[in-house]
């Protein structure tokens, strides 16, 4: 294994810092929230930037190589085994309000990064093992229909007004929050009925996927309850919340404020690099497996993580991913950094194309 490889195992810190948040607890509680928000956000402004991309051949021999693969895989156990862990610590040790804020938080903030953002990764992939794996990844979020209305959804309709995971200018994050994730979800059930529509009514609920979803989260709930109990299972909903929020987050600095242009037939232009914001930060694209470089995922969705290149004609965020999430949560900051942002990328963007 090659240093290039070695440095995505740094991306199992934000675990590890969940695992000492549930065995210390006390302040430790808040070892992932001090890691991912604080600690990462200074050491990017003191790391440079990396711009560089790798030439046509590496890139080749890079997307085969199963080894990094085996590195997202590794997330499917590690979250399994903090989620169960909590669980039994909640039901079976007296934890004080503010050391049970600090576990759902730290919990919940390695489900999104190692959860969700893992199975992002995996669900765009053709072979059937990495479908499912996106799935079971996504189970423990209550976030499985984000495999059916990301890709069939969010790729198509980005940057437009027909998607609800992009952020409109002026939009703050809390109201974000709840279009998105009420939207996302009820854009979920129309895209199973659209591919279900010329099914029969029993087949409609048969293979219907959000169907199959529902019953499988449904049933990781119940089984949560008889096992562990019912401050388990209020342990288990809460750490889900916090995963799908942190995702929203990482949704609305990816596409805040910007728009496929609508072309001469009526039909939206092609996503390019220039519809989503991007952030070269070093340490974020490892830890986040390379969802930092967006602009190219989304230009290239079926792109591996480990070989996603920089262009130079995509916006990037002024911060990292942590900070950039941080300063959403305050919209009067965010607002003033990136409305002036925006604006000065789109008069560059059509002076460019005039």
């Amino acid at each position: 294994m090659k240093i290039s490889e070695l440095k995505y195992l740094l991306a199992y810190i934000i675990p590890l810092s969940g695992f000492i948040s549930v065995y210390y607890q006390g302040f430790w509680s808040y070892t992932t929230l001090i890691v991912a928000f604080l600690m990462l956000p200074i050491i990017e402004q003191l790391v440079p930037i990396s711009k560089d991309n790798f030439d046509k051949e590496v890139a080749i021999k890079k997307s085969s190589q199963w080894i990094f693969d085996v590195l997202l895989f590794l997330n499917m156990p590690i979250i399994l085994a903090l989620a169960t862990y909590l669980f039994y610590t909640v039901q079976n040790s007296y934890i004080s309000i503010v050391e049970m804020v600090g576990l759902y938080l730290s919990v919940g903030i390695v489900l999104g990064a190692c959860g969700i953002n893992v199975a992002h990764e995996l669900g765009h992939k053709s072979p059937k093992l990495h479908k499912i794996a996106a799935q079971a990844l996504l189970m423990p979020c209550l976030y499985m229909h984000f495999y059916i209305e990301h890709n069939r959804g969010h790729h198509l309709h980005v940057a437009t007004p027909k998607d609800p995971a992009t952020s409109r200018k002026g939009e703050n994050l809390y109201s974000f929050w709840i279009r998105s994730t009420s939207m996302c979800y009820v854009d979920a059930w129309l895209l199973e009925a659209k591919r279900l529509k010329n099914n029969s009514s029993i087949e409609k609920i048969i293979n219907n996927q959000m169907v199959h979803f529902t019953l499988v989260q449904t049933t990781y709930l119940v089984i949560v309850l008889l096992i562990f109990g019912l401050k388990a299972l209020g342990a288990a909903i809460a750490i889900a919340v916090v995963s799908f929020l942190l995702l929203e987050t990482i949704n609305y600095i990816e596409h805040y404020g910007l728009m496929r242009k609508i072309k001469p037939n009526g039909r939206y232009e092609r996503v390019m690099p220039w519809h989503s914001w991007n952030s070269n930060h070093e340490l974020g694209r490892i830890m986040l497996y390379e969802l930092t470089r967006h602009s190219d995922h989304h230009y290239l969705a079926n792109k591996k993580y480990q070989v996603l290149d920089h262009h130079d004609n995509s916006p990037q965020l002024p911060l990292g991913y942590p900070a950039s999430m941080l300063m959403a949560l305050f919209p009067p900051i965010w607002f003033a950094v990136m409305n002036k942002k925006l604006d000065h990328y789109t008069k560059l963007l059509a002076n460019e194309k005039a």
